[in-house]
């Protein structure tokens, strides 16, 4: 199925570990003329403590209107709902009055049961399209988080953007061999560093697929593949092979605790040449997250499909597909099937062993055929 995603309304998915510095960075966020058309979606336990809005506990809804013309909306009831119902909710005389949203998700907790909301009900995703997931660090006590918090470990590694709060307050030292381990837990994401919440929006925003000045597909930033690309050697001189997630001996003391709950991540672009039959991708696709669905945190590509000229957009959280997206062309003269993996406990070789066998069985199927044709000839 094919969707006309740049008609979509985009999310942002805000999230990031208690402390970390979302709710410093809304309310400067919210203020920002580029937001004026932004409905931004709070879903948090507790107490909402943006200069605009101070709601303890409340058992409705509240909407604030800021002084950008950005709509703050705090709910306590089911996000589907809402995103289901501000489409009309917040309209006037017919039209819609945001072309955005921004969901601040609960500090406590992995984000991906939110994506797969947006990706499972059929409404939801008719309306609206994942922009992008952007995920706040501390840089000061981020390492700290990271080793005693897998949550904050599966915000940092599902992210698009990764934003680093408060980096005037930290040392040199801490900042960089944060962003060494960021860098290996997540090497897509951009790293913006932040004083005091304040970012240009547009670095954090349109971080999806399609460009948002012309609404054209921009395969080469969003799978961002050059990233994912393993050095051949270390400074020890031996070969990494796929050791995205795992320390370095050069790296500080505590990166060798065996508990390092990043450890157990895996990011690396998986690709080949020839295009693949789609019932084949399909099969292969559906037993892969089937059978490992649990611990693919992230999954996206750019697919060849043999039979076609146009290529296939992918898209998914653990065993959840967003609908796939043909693109108008090739972006350019590669026609490789490109896809990045983020993953628990997987390791590549585990991704490319079942898929050499369901390649090998395409191509024992393809010698039959050929087989079975010349017999027909005879």
């Amino acid at each position: 199925m094919t969707q006309d995603t740049p008609a979509l309304i985009p999310i942002s998915l805000l999230t990031g570990f208690l402390g970390s510095g979302k709710t410093t960075l809304l309310n400067y966020l919210v203020a920002q003329p580029a937001l004026k058309d932004t409905l931004v979606i709070i879903n948090e336990f507790g107490e909402i403590g943006l200069d605009h809005l101070l709601v303890a506990h409340s058992q409705d809804d509240v909407v604030v209107e800021m002084s950008s013309g950005c709509l703050c909306c705090t709910i306590r009831g089911d996000l589907k709902k809402t995103l289901k119902d501000i489409t009309w909710r917040f309209a006037e005389g017919g039209k819609r009055k945001f072309n955005r949203v921004i969901i601040e998700t609960t500090g406590l907790a992995s984000p991906i049961p939110i994506l797969h909301t947006l990706m499972t009900d059929s409404f939801i995703a008719s309306k609206y399209r994942l922009d992008g997931v952007i995920t706040t660090i501390d840089a000061v006590n981020g390492n700290r988080t990271l080793d005693n918090h897998i949550e904050a470990v599966q915000q940092a590694a599902v992210a698009d953007r990764l934003l680093l709060t408060k980096s005037d307050l930290a040392d040199a030292a801490t900042l960089q061999d944060l962003r060494a381990r960021l860098k290996q837990l997540n090497p897509g994401a951009e790293q913006i560093l932040s004083q005091q919440g304040q970012v240009a929006p547009q670095k954090l925003l349109d971080a999806g697929l399609f460009n948002a000045a012309d609404k054209t597909p921009d395969v080469g930033r969003w799978l961002n593949e050059e990233s994912y690309a393993e050095p051949a050697h270390d400074h020890h001189g031996h070969h990494h092979g796929h050791d995205h997630g795992h320390g370095h001996e050069h790296d500080h003391a505590h990166r060798h605790d065996v508990n390092r709950h990043d450890d157990h991540i895996r990011a690396f672009c998986f690709s080949f040449e020839q295009p693949i039959e789609p019932d084949l991708f399909d099969e292969w696709l559906s037993l892969l997250v089937g059978f490992k669905g649990q611990n693919i945190l992230r999954i996206k590509g750019i697919v060849n499909l043999a039979g076609q000229d146009k290529p296939v957009v992918i898209h998914g959280v653990q065993h959840i597909f967003h609908p796939t997206v043909t693109l108008p062309a090739w972006p350019s003269d590669d026609r490789r099937t490109r896809i990045v993996f983020i993953t628990r406990d997987i390791e590549r070789a585990t991704i490319e062993r079942s898929f050499a066998a369901f390649m090998q069985a395409q191509a024992i199927e393809q010698e039959q055929r050929a087989q079975g044709n010349d017999t027909a000839a005879w």
